[in-house]
């Protein structure tokens, strides 16, 4: 199990990610309205902004997500439940959280779940 400087120090990680992606999505949202207020002057302006738009979108959509696991990861910290499988209850190696401080799962119920999740989508 991670020790108390170990989690301190991915606390901090956490805390400097969230701020990157809240800046992330802010400037994903002004490019957006900058990309709304240009002038459309034939079909392949508008086939860009589109595109541009989609693009711009599914972006700050993914690190909505990530901003979401990252919350939760510290709402676990100050649980004192941080570093624990959502899956088995055992401690998630250092390493893992250290690759990906908001990790849920250890690597075994990882790939159960990305297995689980391909056979959602196949039906």
């Amino acid at each position: 199990m991670a020790n108390k400087t170990q989690i301190d120090e991915l606390k901090i990680t956490l805390l400097n990610r969230k701020e990157t992606i809240l800046n992330n999505v802010r400037n994903s949202r002004e490019n957006i309205d900058q990309l709304k207020d240009q002038d459309l002057n034939d079909e392949l302006d508008y086939a860009d902004f589109v595109s541009d738009s989609f693009t711009e979108g599914m972006i700050a959509n993914h690190q909505l997500d990530e901003l979401n696991q990252i919350e939760e990861a510290l709402k676990k910290i100050n649980a004192g439940t941080y570093g624990i499988c959502d899956m088995c209850g055992i401690n998630i190696p250092i390493g893992r959280l250290k690759a990906k401080p908001f990790a849920k799962f250890c690597t075994e119920c990882r790939t159960v779940y990305e297995q689980e999740q391909l056979k959602r989508v196949a039906y």
